[in-house]
């Protein structure tokens, strides 16, 4: 099993919820006030990714030197 290989498709989800977040607060800052709780919510998601992607590869793809 290639960790490694989890680790790159969960840094897609990773900026796919970047992405949404960052669409979140502009909604929030346009005024629609339940965009709040929800960037809240998908940073706490995206900090949870983080966090799988460094224990399925702590080198962060630099195994083999940079």
């Amino acid at each position: 099993m290639d960790l490694v290989d989890i680790a790159d498709r969960l840094r897609t989800v990773e900026e796919d919820l970047r992405d949404r977040a960052y669409e979140a607060l502009q909604a929030a800052a346009n005024g629609d006030e339940d965009s709040i709780a929800v960037e809240k919510q998908i940073l706490k998601a995206r900090r949870a990714i983080e966090r799988a992607i460094i224990a399925l590869d702590p080198d962060g793809g630099f195994a083999d030197g940079p």
